[in-house]
């Protein structure tokens, strides 16, 4: 997939996801990482489709889901997000994976800076 697809991919995305506070995206290497207050639940990567994370809630919800690496060289699995066009579900999801997902990391100081 190209970067044009997967910036139309992620402003779907984002149009399902609107109206719940909190979620925004950075684009990286031609793909997306998606943040739900702070804490990445997935992302747009070489497939062009939005992957989640692996947590109990994703499991849950996305039963027929099938964990692949979302590229080459990755350490771990994610699941192709098959609830994607259900937004209430979708939604729900992510309010539910919240408290599953790893909090961010705290960037270290420099030293000689404040």
């Amino acid at each position: 997939m190209g970067k044009e697809q997967n910036k139309n991919m992620m402003e779907y995305v984002m149009e399902q996801l609107s109206g719940l506070d909190g979620v925004r995206n950075i684009p990286m290497m031609g793909g997306y990482v998606f943040y739900y207050r702070d804490r990445v639940f997935g992302g747009i990567y070489e497939s062009g489709e939005l992957l989640i994370k692996i947590t109990d809630v994703s499991r849950k919800y996305m039963p027929d889901s099938v964990p692949a690496l979302p590229y080459e060289g990755a350490a771990r699995e994610m699941m192709p997000c098959t609830i994607l066009e259900n937004r209430g579900k979708l939604r729900e999801m992510l309010m539910e994976m919240y408290s599953g997902l790893p909090e961010p990391v705290k960037k270290k100081r420099k030293a000689g800076r404040k």
